[in-house]
């Protein structure tokens, strides 16, 4: 297991996390281990711009790009989840994502920003992330921009990806599962027990 070091992100967080349910974990930042690796967790905080500017100096958008063409699970984190969208655009500044899924990463529209603390989630029931958590689990969110209206239209080829919301003002997407990529807005390395399962289900799911 690689947590991706770019620049950005709570490392030692997310790999005592990991660890914690049973993770052999490296933290770098060396494109052949995240390559190799059985899961590449891409953790990320502060700017949308920052992190992506982070990730291109260590090839690391090329790297996700890599691994999921080749079916390789990615479970991307905070700012590491929204730089997996099309766009993001913080104080009236464009900044372009992975483009693994369209949309565009804008500020929140609630009455207190950021979003700091925990909350509920409305998780689909076949969610493999969120299986054995109870409805009313809570989850720890960090963050003043998210992904307000999913734009991936369906296909008649590939099962639709799963979508997690979370309510803050107004909805906002919270976790996405699709194949080899997963992501959370919260933070499970923050979230205790519950953020402990949820990675130890995402483990489970690697095979």
């Amino acid at each position: 297991m690689v947590v991706l070091d770019y620049g950005s992100g709570n490392l030692r967080s997310a790999e005592r996390a990991l660890q914690r349910v049973g993770a052999d974990v490296e933290v770098t930042a060396d494109v052949q281990a995240a390559l190799d690796a059985d899961g590449l967790v891409v953790p990320g905080v502060g700017a949308f711009a920052a992190c992506m500017a982070g990730l291109k100096g260590v090839r690391g958008d090329r790297t996700i790009g890599t691994r999921l063409a080749g079916g390789r699970p990615v479970l991307g984190i905070c700012v590491g989840m929204q730089i997996l969208f099309g766009r993001g655009i913080e104080h009236g500044v464009e900044t372009g994502g992975c483009g693994e899924w369209p949309g565009t990463v804008e500020r929140l529209e609630a009455d207190v920003v950021p979003h700091m603390g925990w909350n509920t989630v409305k998780a689909p029931d076949d969610s493999v992330l969120f299986a054995g958590l109870p409805a009313d689990a809570r989850f720890y969110f960090v963050h003043s921009y998210g992904v307000r209206t999913w734009e991936l239209e369906p296909s008649e080829i590939l099962a639709p990806p799963l979508v997690t919301w979370a309510t803050h003002g107004s909805d906002f997407v919270a976790a996405v599962e699709n194949g080899p990529l997963s992501a959370t807005q919260f933070h499970p390395e923050k979230s205790g027990d519950v953020g402990a399962t949820l990675l130890e289900n995402w483990l489970k799911s690697l095979g």
